[in-house]
């Protein structure tokens, strides 16, 4: 009886929530009878009602449950310092740091990686990285290290002291519009999507689109998915914290949400009539995501999230908790157990093409030009990885206790856990700023 409650009351707040958000385009058209032009809500949102694509969830669902129980929660435990800071591994076609005028650490770029062009990806700052942290915190670092170290791990645990890794403070660099566009940014999108995102047989030309989506089986339809949910999340982001200079030209500029790139960019007309799809696959990949959290909520549960604040640390335990008792209350998880099925010799080699696809990603996310975008485009392409890990390693399958996890030898890194929440906050924040933006066009 009480679960039959519990399923009524998702029911009927999700159907409320509907007519509070009152999505459907065609109610916006004024006047009775009325033959007016296509409205922009229209243009961008038509798709983002009823059942997402491969899943058996809709749009009003996730919409309600994230909105109102999943991005307060999140928001609010992404500020503490165990998630704060992520760990970067700078890429090796980046020459030696060097130190500017300012006494902080600018990269030098070796010149056949630059388009000469358009050499300022950093876009007079917009772009570039504060690495500043005080000795205080570098010595937390170190501190973290050691109590990662002697944890009984079955696996290496990364090693603090290389060259070629560095702590980001995210506060300190909030994912925003950088002025990163042009050449160097289309060829990294294009690379992915032209090069690792799985096609079909036939001709159809050089990328896949929503309309031969058909012509491909469900693992390949749901890599497509992924990737394009991400680059969603990561664009809807750039128009929600878009910078607009001063009018006067003195003093600085403005953040915040800019419809019109919005509408450039997932507008029909404007992106031959891509956008809406664009926009649910970034519910698609937020089911996903959403549910790798649930699967490893056990195993999250049993973490320390240490360091070395016990009353900072005991709060994060407390908010985690119930973060994962409300995301393993959601009602229509997206169902991996229906992909790679059966142990066959094919199967076994599309898991591994999948896998060493995304790989390739990873790394491809190391090309980006400007700074503060290559380190949130490689944070959130590792946190994605980090899902696909959990969902299809094989080693979460069964319902274990944390000892036969442990013998199962799962296990995740200080900095895989980072980028997981981080990745999925990223996400969360999207569907949430997709909420203002209907509600800036239609004003």
């Amino acid at each position: 009886m009480r679960q039959f409650a519990k399923s009524f009351n998702i029911v009927f707040y999700v159907g409320l929530y509907s007519l509070y958000l009152n999505i459907c385009p065609r109610s916006l058209v004024s006047g009775f009878g009325s033959t007016e032009s296509v409205l922009p809500a229209e243009k961008c949102f038509c798709k983002l009602e009823g059942q997402i694509d491969d899943c058996e969830c809709s749009v009003n669902t996730v919409d309600y449950f994230n909105n109102l129980k999943i991005y307060p929660r999140l928001n609010s435990l992404l500020l503490k310092n165990f998630f704060r800071f992520y760990k970067e591994h700078v890429p090796a076609w980046l020459s030696t740091e060097t130190k500017n005028s300012n006494g902080k650490f600018a990269h030098k770029y070796l010149k056949e990686a630059q388009n000469e062009e358009d050499c300022d990806d950093n876009h007079a700052g917009l772009g570039a990285v504060d690495d500043t942290l005080s000795e205080d915190t570098k010595e937390k670092f170190e501190k973290w290290q050691k109590y990662d170290e002697s944890q009984e791990n079955f696996c290496e645990t990364e090693n603090e002291s290389s060259t070629d890794v560095r702590y980001v403070d995210l506060h300190r660099n909030p994912e925003r519009f950088t002025g990163y566009k042009g050449v160097s940014s289309h060829n990294v999108w294009r690379s992915i999507y032209q090069e690792n995102c799985f096609k079909p047989d036939h001709k159809l030309g050089p990328f896949t689109a929503t309309k031969n989506l058909g012509e491909l089986c469900l693992e390949k339809r749901i890599f497509f998915r992924a990737i394009s949910g991400l680059h969603t999340s990561i664009t809807v982001h750039l128009c929600a914290e878009y910078y607009t200079p001063s009018k006067t030209g003195f003093g600085s500029g403005n953040w915040g949400p800019n419809v019109p790139e919005f509408l450039k960019r997932f507008s029909t007309d404007k992106t031959d009539g891509e956008g809406p799809d664009r926009l649910k696959n970034l519910y698609f990949v937020y089911l996903l995501e959403l549910r790798a959290l649930a699967k490893a909520a056990l195993y999250l549960e049993s973490q320390s999230f240490y360091t070395g604040d016990d009353a900072e640390d005991g709060e994060v335990i407390s908010a985690v908790m119930e973060l994962l008792s409300i995301i393993k209350s959601f009602p229509n998880h997206f169902k991996e157990s229906v992909l790679f099925p059966g142990k066959d010799e094919e199967t076994a080699k599309l898991k591994e093409e999948f896998r060493q696809h995304f790989i390739n990603i990873t790394r491809i996310m190391d090309c980006v030009g400007c700074d503060k975008c290559r380190l949130w485009g490689k944070l959130q392409t590792e946190g994605l990885g980090t899902a696909m890990k959990i969902l299809f390693s094989g080693k979460l399958d069964s319902d274990l206790s944390m000892p036969q996890l442990n013998k199962n030898s799962f296990h995740l890194t200080r900095n895989e856990i980072v980028t997981l929440f981080n990745a999925f906050g990223r996400l969360s924040t999207s569907v949430y700023q997709l909420e203002n933006f209907r509600k800036l066009i239609k004003s």
